[in-house]
């Protein structure tokens, strides 16, 4: 079984849960932990006293909106209002901590964050949709907690039951859970076996529910891969060692003879930039690092992109997330690259320079820092009303195309000029693909209606034509 929500179903490696440890500890070798695909935290533990005090302040937030009044008639609209201005407040209040205190992609991580039943109950449900709006995957709960299982409002494939121990996981207080919660989890004990979990599984019987254990670490790397074939597996504050060892364990072996899994190296969009190759202490030390490491299959040897150990004419590469494939024994690594010495080659893969949409984007950063003479581009770039103009034009042409041709020919001209206004800003694709992700997280949604002000802006535009 895989967690519905966890955004990609060929990851089915363990997880870290933070209770203790902060999320991204590059001091502590705990740079890229949650990279695996998801992680869970305790607000309340996992951190600093300041960090958390991020997280109540957006609490605090939180029931000041659930107690705005929208039932009486006479302030009913103003008040409407306050409630929407209150929970865009929080909503950027959870995306700032969670981005900036916590340092997790939620753009491309599953976060499961732990929530407080009293603070469910006191925001009215509030606080569980603003931290979905702000990115997590999901709210964790405590599953005995049913009041507040049903005060969270959100659907229930976005929220965790979790029960503490083997013993409150009983037949009754899951089926109490389940109409509330996809996901049932449950904290194993150290001396747990097979048969408790695979008793907890026979009590989740919807084919769409999911299970997790939670293990303390150390925890057996084979105990590990053995519930992993049936569940989700998450470990408390793990380091990289025992997190990288106990996901090498979930693979199937390797059918090289050196026993190194093949690494397919991509994009935030996707896009493949090289085939490398992993060991199990490879990915130990990207763990650590939150870099692009890999094994050599020459020598064996960690090949690390990009940093001092690395020769000339490498490119450092990000690391976001590894997934493991369907038959678990490939890799995917998404990465953002860079080159090293200040080389003008970022988006450059292992078959030669990107086509389409990458390629004009280097075309366009190109044209930013030397743009020959007489180039549009760089007239675009020095004019900002005259891109503004034509981004404006080149929409109203897209929007009233209807043949084939000729709304892809629009579509093109959008993406060109709406590609020079990203760059300018120093935007890049992926940091726009990072967003529509980020919003596939929420539970809120507007209206969509358009805005007259704009449309009226945009008149006046086309209007001087």
């Amino acid at each position: 079984q895989h967690i519905a929500y966890a955004n990609n179903k060929m990851s089915s490696l363990p997880f870290p849960i933070f209770v203790q440890n902060k999320p991204v500890d590059p001091d502590n070798k705990r740079a890229a932990l949650a990279a695996v695909g998801q992680c869970r935290f305790y607000p309340a533990t996992c951190s600093s006293p300041s960090d958390y005090a991020a997280f109540q302040a957006v609490c605090a937030k939180n029931k000041e909106q659930a107690l705005v009044d929208t039932d009486t008639p006479e302030t009913k609209d103003e008040n409407k209002k306050l409630k929407k201005k209150y929970m865009k407040q929080g909503v950027a209040m959870a995306s700032k901590y969670l981005r900036q205190t916590l340092k997790l992609d939620v753009s491309i991580i599953s976060v499961q964050v732990v929530l407080e039943g009293s603070d469910v109950l006191e925001t009215d449900g509030c606080l569980a949709a603003c931290m979905l709006d702000a990115g997590c995957a999901a709210i964790v709960v405590d599953g005995l907690n049913v009041a507040a299982l049903d005060a969270a409002k959100v659907p229930r494939e976005r929220i965790v039951a979790h029960f503490s121990s083997e013993a409150a996981a009983t037949s009754d207080a899951i089926k109490a859970a389940l109409p509330f919660a996809s996901c049932i989890s449950v904290e194993l004990s150290n001396n747990s076996s097979l048969e408790a979990v695979d008793t907890v599984l026979s009590l989740v019987t919807e084919k769409s529910d999911t299970v997790s254990f939670q293990l303390t670490t150390p925890a057996d790397a084979e105990f590990v891969a053995q519930i992993s074939k049936k569940a989700s597996v998450g470990l408390v504050d793990p380091s990289a060692e025992s997190l990288g060892s106990s996901c090498v364990a979930c693979m199937k072996s390797s059918d090289r003879q050196d026993g190194l899994y093949a690494t397919v190296v991509c994009t935030r969009t996707s896009e493949a930039l090289g085939l490398e190759y992993s060991s199990k202490d490879s990915i130990i030390a990207a763990l650590e690092s939150g870099a692009g490491i890999y094994c050599s299959r020459s020598d064996g040897a960690l090949c690390r992109k990009g940093d001092e150990t690395s020769g000339g004419g490498t490119k450092a590469q990000t690391l976001h997330r590894l997934d493991l494939d369907f038959h678990g024994d490939a890799l995917r690594f998404t990465v953002t690259q860079s080159s090293s010495a200040g080389a003008d080659d970022d988006d450059e893969t292992a078959w030669g320079k990107p086509t389409g949409i990458r390629h004009l984007e280097a075309t366009l950063k190109d044209r930013l820092a030397s743009a020959p003479e007489g180039s549009y581009t760089k007239r675009l770039f020095d004019d900002p009303d005259l891109l503004r103009d034509k981004l404006v034009e080149e929409a109203q042409e897209l929007a009233e195309a209807e043949e084939f041709d000729d709304v892809a020919g629009e579509l093109a001209d959008v993406m060109y000029f709406a590609l020079a206004r990203t760059t300018k800003a120093g935007v890049r694709m992926e940091d726009g693909v990072a967003e529509l992700d980020r919003r596939t997280r929420k539970v809120t949604r507007r209206k969509g209606d358009s805005k007259a002000f704009r449309i009226a802006a945009g008149n006046a535009i086309l209007g001087k034509k």
